[in-house]
């Protein structure tokens, strides 16, 4: 079904969706998208509208994959994605990589792409690898895994200590508990960004004091490392970002401390919970589908990191982690057939895509083979979104669920009984159980 007019149809306006009162609409928005979602793709099409507030802001949801490519392709000056994020902006800040758009945006991304080109990856590895086994160690015959917590505890450490490269145990210890903080978000947090005058009450106040700490250790983090004797030698992200811009013949100045206090926090918020909840679903999946789990075992025996990517791949593709990636028009645009006015914004959705029967055969099923063993097109796996604009962190996260799947599987044996349903919590889709499975020592 769609509601997309022919090329030689276009339409003026914004396509059908539901009514209701954009008070209502943005409360489900925020607390049950991905069903949403799904129940208004059966009831309007392929593209539909939203209102949400603030605004309220309209919010046009497209999934066939050639508007998809005709989003990511567009011209950025045009179809704004930072501002498309702009609910993010009071915890991750202005100078953000996820926020920021034209010649702001193309700096930052200049200057943060070497700490994430395929070499700097290699050199991160060896430190996820130590984590993972650290974390693993704790584990034990019998257990049943709460697999969410863990990887978010895993996830969390890898921040730290490979992303803002703290590996003294007393910082480890300080900076642990506020940033957990600074991650868990729920829905009435995103609605308080959209309304700052609630930053003063309860429960709000409190999550932005403990914001301010963190802010202040990070703070004396950067200042400290600027001045490291050991700064040329170091290979976490942050030390990274440091040498960046140094010296003289640089392009774009080195970013600032305020610059690198933001890039670290969206770093954070992008890369901790997302990747957590990639593996917990991966572990999930792989505890139901025996056969799919051999051949995952014998991957991570043989250091076939292939395999165990396209497995960590089919989670993503079977239980998106994001729901959509964002534009906002900054002047009229004709987008799948539609004329959309400016102050729109354009929502691939990243569940309709992963679920389409056209994109994906026996899309409901998990089957990582299908990213080995056949073509999937272009702008219809999108969990990183796509264009100019494509997750920065796309190959780190890879990088590292695969190396801690590696980790988990070449020592455990994982079961799970039950499908584990998914629960929308802060802007990631987590398994509402939290993805419990039983682990066996193999021999």
């Amino acid at each position: 079904m769609t509601t997309t007019p022919a090329a030689t149809a276009t339409l003026h306006g914004l396509p059908p969706g539901p009514k209701f009162p954009p008070l209502l609409m943005t409360w489900i928005f925020l607390r049950h998208r991905t069903r949403f979602m799904r129940k208004s793709q059966k009831r309007h099409g392929d593209t539909f509208s939203v209102r949400i507030l603030p605004g309220p802001r309209r919010i046009v949801v497209f999934s066939r994959p050639e508007d998809i490519k005709e989003i990511f392709a567009a011209d950025p000056s045009q179809f704004h994605a930072g501002e498309g994020n702009t609910i993010l902006k009071p915890v991750m800040g202005k100078h953000s990589v996820l926020l920021t758009d034209d010649s702001e945006h193309m700096r930052a991304r200049k200057l943060l792409m070497p700490a994430f080109n395929g070499a700097s990856l290699r050199g991160y590895r060896s430190l996820v690898e130590s984590i993972a086994k650290r974390e693993v160690d704790s584990w034990t015959d019998g257990q049943t895994l709460v697999s969410l917590d863990r990887m978010n505890a895993l996830t969390l450490e890898v921040i730290l200590q490979v992303v803002f490269g703290v590996t003294d145990e007393s910082r480890l210890e300080r900076m642990r508990p506020l940033v957990n903080r600074m991650v868990n978000i729920n829905a009435s947090m995103l609605i308080a960004w959209s309304y700052p005058k609630l930053f003063t009450l309860p429960p709000w106040k409190s999550y932005f004091v403990n914001q301010q700490k963190a802010d202040e250790l990070l703070y004396a983090e950067i200042a400290e490392r600027r001045d490291a004797k050991d700064l040329d030698s170091r290979e976490d992200v942050l030390s990274r970002l440091l040498k960046v811009g140094r010296g003289e013949g640089h392009e774009h100045e080195a970013l600032s401390d305020s610059e690198l206090r933001d890039q670290l926090v969206t770093l954070l918020l992008a890369g901790h919970e997302t990747t957590a909840s990639a593996l917990s679903w991966t572990l999930h999946e792989l505890g139901r589908n025996r056969e799919v789990l051999r051949e995952a075992l014998k991957a991570a025996d043989e250091g076939d990191d292939a395999f165990l990517e396209a497995c960590l791949k089919e989670a993503m593709r079977l239980h998106p982690v994001i729901d959509f990636v964002a534009r906002t028009l900054k002047s009229e645009q004709t987008v799948g057939g539609w004329t959309l006015p400016r102050g729109t914004t354009v929502a691939p959705s990243i569940v309709m895509s992963h679920a389409r029967a056209e994109n994906f055969a026996d899309a409901g099923t998990y089957r990582p083979r299908r990213f080995l063993d056949e073509h999937v097109a272009a702008n219809t796996w999108i969990p990183f979104g796509g264009g100019i604009r494509r997750c920065i962190g796309a190959g780190f996260s890879l990088m590292e669920g695969t190396t801690v799947l590696r980790e988990v599987l070449q020592r455990y044996d994982v079961v799970a009984d039950e499908p584990s349903p998914n629960k929308l919590r802060n802007i990631t889709n987590v398994p509402e159980d939290k993805a419990p499975v039983r682990l066996s020592v193999r021999h």
